[in-house]
């Protein structure tokens, strides 16, 4: 395999830590345990992980169906808003690294070495606020701040109810997809393991507008659930810009579809399975004015697909979450190649497959203790053109760490979080071409207020 081969699939990695600094999780709001005088293991198994009162709480609009609902009827020093850090130490190792051999001198040659950081760190901060605007009318802001910026990670309202129905829901706005396992509830948070991959890969070569269905999108929801929310329903329809405001890409839409079904197994309590598809289009090229791309106006859109199943399921005080996906981009997509210029497509190529999945382990010793255990992967299963080894894009990757919650109240959450993770990445070092490990180690306090 080439060397730009090689850099293409190291681009991917560094967008895919990149990914994981501007992901920012969803969280326990403990305003709304002092709300309605409720514990914080009501609506959480481990916060900011949910439970499916806390799901169904969500599904019915951040309401309960009594008169503490509505803002009005609060008292005027409840705000509903919620700040969310993490002080931590961590550990970062990359085994095969592109370094100068003799360091500061540009012109002594590359060579492949171990690279190694450590030290005391922040996460961002996080600011969420999220309830009602009225009654059946709720909303969502998420506001985050790093050293470097910050953004918005969600901003949305939801019309709940609508004509005295749960099953019809419709929010708008910026919104984590109705995902199988939520990535912005992720328990884990260090930069190899905190991501689920396979929410957000491309492989290699790969200029799909689209990332992976773990981001936050633009666009409407409709989504509706039973009254025990054990059948649940998801319809959105969402730019096809990835998430990024100002409109970036092109007039096209993307679908997304989720629908699962959960039920009780006397004994082990409750389990689900479900099902879920991102259909859509992206952009091939763009209109251009002097050679320089006009946002916007992209065109030559081709297709491409994320498909898949999952399962949460219960055992006593084990819970295991499952998913798998199978994905396909267009061959234009694929090869990085303007739909109007097919004589630029490689001999042989294709549109690239790939199929992938994770399973993930939690022990929960008490409502103040979870342990938790994750392996993913990713297969390519057919390439975008022969002049790419069949196995680069693959990765394996474990995790394994703990939280530990000494203060959990209406009041705030304090967690001592530690955690290992180990990726493989097939066939990206960067001079060699051979497959690449890295590794991290986390720990440090998960708080908010």
């Amino acid at each position: 395999m080439g060397i730009v081969a090689v850099k293409k699939i190291g681009a991917h990695l560094l967008f895919a830590i990149g990914l994981l600094m501007a992901v920012q999780p969803a969280h326990a709001i403990p305003a709304f345990a002092r709300k309605y005088g409720l514990p914080c293991s009501a609506c959480h198994q481990a916060w900011p992980m949910l439970n499916n009162f806390g799901q169904t709480f969500k599904d019915n609009g951040y309401q309960l169906g009594n008169d503490r609902d509505a803002p009005i009827y609060q008292q005027p020093a409840y705000w509903p808003i919620m700040f969310r850090v993490t002080p931590q130490w961590h550990r970062e190792s990359t085994k095969r690294v592109a370094v100068d051999q003799m360091p500061g001198n540009g012109k002594s040659g590359l060579v492949e070495s171990q690279v190694t950081t450590s030290g005391f760190d922040l996460s961002s901060i996080d600011i969420v606020t999220a309830g009602t605007l009225s009654k059946n009318i709720s909303f969502f802001v998420q506001p985050f701040f790093t050293q470097s910026g910050g953004g918005i990670a969600q901003t949305w309202v939801r019309f709940d109810n609508l004509a005295k129905s749960r099953w019809l829901n419709v929010k708008m706005g910026r919104f984590e997809l109705d995902e199988p396992i939520s990535q912005e509830r992720s328990l884990t948070l260090n930069n190899t393991g905190g991501l689920y991959y396979n929410y957000f890969f491309t492989p290699p070569g790969d200029n799909n507008f689209f990332t992976g269905i773990g981001g936050s999108q633009l666009g409407v929801e409709l989504m509706g659930h039973s009254e025990n929310d054990y059948t649940r329903y998801s319809v959105a329809v969402v730019n096809n810009s990835n998430g990024q405001a100002g409109l970036p890409a092109g007039q096209t839409y993307n679908v997304y579809t989720n629908f699962n079904q959960g039920f009780e197994i006397p004994g082990l309590g409750l389990q689900r399975v479900g099902v879920y598809g991102f259909f859509g289009e992206s952009p091939t090229y763009f209109q251009t004015s002097n050679g320089n791309r006009i946002p916007g106006t992209g065109t030559g859109n081709r297709s491409f697909y994320r498909a898949g199943a999952y399962g949460q399921f219960y055992v006593r005080k084990f819970d295991f979450q499952t998913f798998y996906e199978h994905a396909y981009d267009n061959v234009f997509l694929g090869n990085s190649v303007p739909a109007n210029q097919p004589s630029k497509l490689p001999a042989g190529a294709v549109g690239p497959s790939w199929n992938g999945g994770f399973v993930e382990a939690h022990y929960t010793y008490n409502p103040r203790l979870i342990a938790i255990g994750r392996y993913e992967l990713i297969r390519m299963s057919r390439q975008a053109n022969p002049t790419i080894r069949a196995n680069s894009g693959n990765l394996d990757t474990w995790t394994i760490g703990y939280r530990w919650y000494p203060i959990m109240n209406p009041r705030a959450g304090l967690a001592w979080v530690q955690e290992y993770s180990r990726i493989v990445n097939a066939g990206t070092a960067p001079l060699s071409g051979k497959d690449d490990i890295n590794n991290s180690f986390l720990m440090g306090f998960d708080f908010d207020f």
